[in-house]
């Protein structure tokens, strides 16, 4: 289907959109926060998939090749835009227990969901300032659960610099979350108890 695709037939290559647009859509939306952007950039992806299609030269699976050329995609429209709105986020490090920055379900009360709200709002702020290639590596990571080579093959990297910008993308986050009072001032190991890993 693909070696027919890169002949010109768009049928086959309408086939291949719909079996990857759906996990297209879901990276993009993770990255761009916003499911209208979400639709623009994947449909962009899709349009230079079309026009790269050529170069793919089948040494890795078409789709890794996809998911690297939509999060090009999306870190151009990243570097672009200079913002991000996620609704969650969970860090875990596979050399330490786990640990999570997420923002709990929201609470019927109005007391809970402004708490909910400013929680959310903490980590989009705290994601949004991260520089594109460690928020990359931690979306990638920590939302689609990828593994370090698979990441490594969609960025174009090695595997000993997706672990280090990993490493140095968590300390970040940790920081800016903590300098921006979401963790509890007494304690600047504590994480409030809505957001601590189970």
């Amino acid at each position: 289907m693909i070696r027919r695709a890169q002949s010109g037939d768009e049928g086959a290559f309408e086939q291949l959109l719909l079996a990857h647009q759906k996990s297209v859509y879901n990276l993009c939306l993770r990255m761009a926060g916003n499911p209208d952007d979400a639709l623009d950039l994947s449909q962009e992806a899709f349009i230079r998939a079309w026009r790269a299609l050529g170069q793919y030269q089948f040494d890795a699976a078409f789709s890794t090749w996809l998911f690297r050329l939509t999060s090009n995609v999306c870190i151009d429209f990243l570097r672009r835009q200079k913002r991000q709105q996620h609704m969650s986020l969970t860090v875990t490090d596979d050399d330490e227990p786990g640990e999570e920055f997420t923002v709990p379900d929201p609470a019927p009360g109005p007391e809970e969901q402004a708490v909910h709200n400013e929680r959310r709002q903490a980590v989009a702020r705290a994601m949004a300032a991260l520089p594109e290639d460690y928020r990359a590596v931690m979306q990638l990571r920590a939302v689609e659960e990828l593994s370090y080579e698979q990441i490594a093959e969609i960025l174009d990297i090695k595997v000993g610099t997706v672990k280090s910008r990993l490493a140095r993308a968590r300390t970040q986050l940790r920081k800016i979350l903590k300098d921006g009072n979401f963790f509890d001032s007494d304690s600047s190991e504590q994480m409030p108890e809505e957001v601590h890993a189970p």
